[in-house]
């Protein structure tokens, strides 16, 4: 399953699944959560909330929304954050590590905030960090090198430290499904859904290892949950503002439609995945076979042909110039 399509009864977790094992670094920041309230704790809507990094003065800017606000994709480290509105302004000192920091900001007249951390305990909690993006550069090593146990023991160390690491969870949950422990992977990409119910990654992962038990109601369930969070909807629905269509993920979602031998819906996907990339060889086959099985010879032998254009020397080109063979009085 390691990055290559397998047709039949099986399923390519998308290459932002594979990343998290390939190349840790994406997964290595943080995020976060925060609550905005006045002297009464009733939430203030349309804050104006600034977040900067201490150490690279790297800033981002945000509004509340209903009290809240949330950025993700920080890199770890001390952040000043800054509340202001109606003239009020109150700040907070938030250490982001792994994990999603939560934070509560109160405006309210004559608000200050906490004093910054010393030159000492910055220093002190950066070198803490550094140990934990080793120790998890190095589980995901272990993990790319099949030492499964090793790896899942220094994601746990990393958890010791930051309960609420999400990523490790989905990394455990990979590693796991490596060992076919289907049940410990299972745990863990829900415990990751716990901490973070729009973990793409987790649905993915859960959607590949209900695959693999032949679980495929289950696994259609999860990959549309995925595909719905990643925003990458299928056909028009994709067109009409839920983001680029994925081709990528529309053919996971095919293929498991295909496993469930729910052909119709196969259909759709597959057809969705060519319109999102027209070059996109192995939609384009299994779309062939999911119209032979439907009946729709012609449609089925220019989707064979097409696949021979773009993939001549690819895997399934013997069986896909067979069925053309066999076809190609149809088309009209």
């Amino acid at each position: 399953m390691a990055g290559k399509r397998i047709i039949g009864r099986s399923f390519t977790i998308c290459a932002v699944v594979l990343g998290l094992a390939a190349a840790p670094a994406l997964a290595q920041t943080g995020g976060m959560k925060g609550k905005v309230v006045d002297a009464q704790n009733k939430p203030v809507d349309g804050a104006t909330v600034t977040l900067v990094q201490q150490d690279t003065n790297s800033k981002f800017n945000l509004k509340s929304k209903k009290g809240e606000f949330m950025q993700i994709g920080l890199p770890p480290g001390n952040y000043v954050v800054t509340v202001e509105k109606d003239g009020l302004k109150a700040t907070a000192n938030v250490r982001v590590s792994l994990d999603i920091a939560e934070t509560t900001v109160t405006l309210r007249p004559g608000g200050g905030g906490g004093a910054p951390m010393t030159k000492e305990e910055a220093a002190k909690a950066a070198a803490k960090m550094e140990a934990l993006k080793a120790a998890f550069a190095e589980g995901a090593a272990l993990s790319n090198a099949g030492k499964h146990d090793e790896a899942i023991a220094k994601f746990n160390q990393v958890i010791a430290d930051v309960p609420k690491c999400t990523e490790c969870y989905i990394n455990i949950g990979a590693t796991n499904a490596q060992k076919k422990d289907y049940v410990a992977a299972e745990a863990a990409y829900k415990k990751a859904l716990e901490l973070d119910p729009n973990s793409v990654e987790s649905y993915y992962g859960l959607a590949a290892i209900y695959n693999d038990q032949k679980k495929f109601t289950e696994a259609q369930a999860m990959s549309a949950e995925a595909t719905k969070r990643s925003g990458a909807a299928a056909g028009a629905a994709g067109a009409a503002g839920g983001g680029a269509p994925n081709a990528d993920v529309l053919y996971n979602q095919g293929v498991i439609a295909w496993n469930a031998n729910d052909f119709p819906k196969a259909q759709e996907q597959f057809a969705a995945a060519v319109a999102a990339n027209p070059n996109h060889a192995e939609s384009h086959f299994m779309l062939g076979r999911t119209n032979l099985n439907l009946g729709k010879l012609p449609e089925a032998a220019k989707e064979f042909e097409a696949y021979l254009k773009i993939a001549p020397n690819g895997p399934n080109a013997k069986e896909a110039q067979t069925n053309f063979d066999q076809l190609k009085s149809f088309i009209k």
